[in-house]
């Protein structure tokens, strides 16, 4: 494995750290990097077929390079000083309003769409690809996609194709489910994202021995692998030969993110390398990554970036009124010219994990928005709502499989009969986490169309043809199981454990 140097301080001794704080920092530093190297080194040579070991050599040496930043970054205790964030500037953010109303359809020809297809859908209780979930009328996330992108090839005659970027948790499962899209209008591509070795927070050292060694000792390294993924399967290479000049990526649980044209026609208009739909923070959204200016660049500010004692001003919607959809429009031949010329150096997020047999790991991530700073012309674009539909649990899965939505070809629509453009907020309990215990306690999905607030803790289970309306709270206590009956109506009620109604 060619050796990789760790990245040289170029910064004076912080204010905060004496001398010899920081010759012991270097020392232990140089000691983490030989023993990284030497490590993973062994794990190489763990595979025997050349082609193989090739490519995972690639990759281990994409995760020293990672490594060696975060040990450097952290000998220099480097954080962003919170004095020179500002909000970002009017030109750096463009109101949705402000965007072309007419576009050219031949510009589709140009663009593919990605879809970060990685997860596993564990916090729902999944166990495979979390775009296999079955979310309106019967159909998956990744079925909704499909349809989408067939109505558009259809419509228009174009040319767009569907890119899956899969982790190795999620690759078979992907790959086995895509056969049935075999007679649809659009061409559909996989690719694997990077596989980490997980790093033993004590020694600093890759968790697995083997390059066979069990799926839990290694990671995906967050979406931000995007583009490391993309230059080494090809596929940048395929798309640019396929004359494509741009991409949108969107996470496949996000069933707001649909090819929007106006966009498109905005991108190539502006000569814009790179643009993050970006849209107005609610009290859901106080952890979504931001867009910030600093010193004059665009970037993108993670929670995980903050320090502590500024976590509160980060979430508030004083400073920070817009947050991150992580849908995105890149230039592919921008991309390639920075992963050729410079290299694409993400801020490390350090996520750290407790394995099932209690050892205490860290992994290395970075998010595919923190690219916003490496290309010319950047921006964001202030979307309206309506294009950031996660379904990240069960609560979320209630609205989307309810009557508030219907579906026209692939594509989410509010209902008309819906008095107010905002959706219902709503929270259930933990005996609503996992999908089987979702599927369990609701015979049949209620009518919400008129509700504004739904809340249910405790053992509770719904009949069939339930209507809720206005602020309904159901609660049951410690023992106690609700059973709401088939064709009750619930208006501005609070039904407790012993089952008395009490109006609101």
């Amino acid at each position: 494995m060619s050796t990789l140097k760790a990245p040289q301080s170029t910064e004076k001794t912080p204010r905060t750290r004496g001398v010899s704080a920081m010759h012991f920092k270097s020392a232990t530093t140089g000691v983490a990097t030989k023993n990284m190297r030497n490590e993973l080194n062994r794990l190489v040579n763990t595979v025997s077929d050349p082609e193989t070991r090739k490519a995972f050599d690639t990759e281990m040496q994409s995760f020293f390079y990672l490594f060696t930043r975060y040990l450097a970054e952290k000998a220099q205790s480097k954080e962003l000083d919170w004095d020179r964030i500002k909000s970002p500037a009017a030109d750096q953010i463009v109101p949705y309003d402000n965007l072309p109303e007419t576009s050219d359809p031949k510009v589709l020809n140009k663009l593919a769409v990605l879809k970060v297809n990685g997860g596993l859908g564990t916090s729902m209780g999944m166990t495979g690809a979390k775009s296999a979930l079955e979310v309106k009328d019967d159909m998956t996330f990744l079925d909704l996609t499909v349809r989408q992108i067939e109505h558009l090839n259809t419509t228009h005659r174009v040319d767009v194709p569907l890119i899956l970027m899969t982790s190795f948790n999620t690759h078979e499962d992907t790959l086995r489910i895509i056969k049935k899209y075999a007679n649809q209008q659009l061409r559909i591509t996989t690719f694997n994202q990077s596989r980490y070795p997980r790093i033993d927070k004590e020694t600093l050292l890759p968790l697995p021995h083997s390059a066979t060694d069990d799926k839990s000792k290694w990671y995906p390294p967050g979406h931000g692998d995007l583009y490391n993924a993309l230059m080494h399967s090809g596929v940048l290479n395929q798309l640019l030969a396929e004359g494509k000049e741009y991409l949108f990526v969107s996470n496949s649980d996000n069933l707001g993110a649909v090819v929007d044209q106006r966009i498109l026609q905005h991108m190539v208009d502006t000569n814009a390398e790179f643009i993050m739909e970006v849209t107005d923070k609610t009290k859901a959204d106080v952890k979504g990554g931001t867009i910030i200016d600093y010193e004059g660049t665009v970037q993108l500010l993670e929670i995980a970036q903050v320090p502590s004692e500024h976590t509160e001003e980060f979430k508030s919607v004083r400073k920070f009124k817009i947050f991150n959809t992580n849908n995105l429009w890149i230039n592919l031949k921008a991309l390639k010219r920075i992963m050729e010329n410079e290299g694409m150096e993400l801020e490390i997020i350090v996520n750290p994990k407790v394995t099932e047999d209690g050892h205490a790991v860290i992994q290395l991530e970075t998010a595919a928005g923190a690219a916003i700073r490496h290309f010319k012309n950047a921006r964001g674009i202030n979307v309206p709502r309506s294009r950031f539909l996660p379904v990240k649990s069960c609560s979320d899965l209630l609205l989307i499989k309810s009557d508030i939505y219907s579906l026209e070809h692939g594509q989410l629509v509010l209902n008309q009969n819906r008095m107010f453009s905002t959706t219902p907020v709503i929270k259930l309990g933990d005996h609503f986490k996992k999908i089987a215990q979702f599927q369990k306690r609701f015979k049949k999905i209620p009518k919400i169309i008129e509700l504004d607030h739904l809340t249910v803790t405790g053992d509770v289970y719904f009949g069939r043809n339930v209507t809720l309306r206005g602020t309904v709270i159901v609660v049951a206590n410690e023992g106690q199981r609700i059973d709401i009956p088939d064709g009750c109506v619930l208006e501005n009620r609070l039904l407790s454990g012993n089952l008395t109604m009490t109006e609101l």
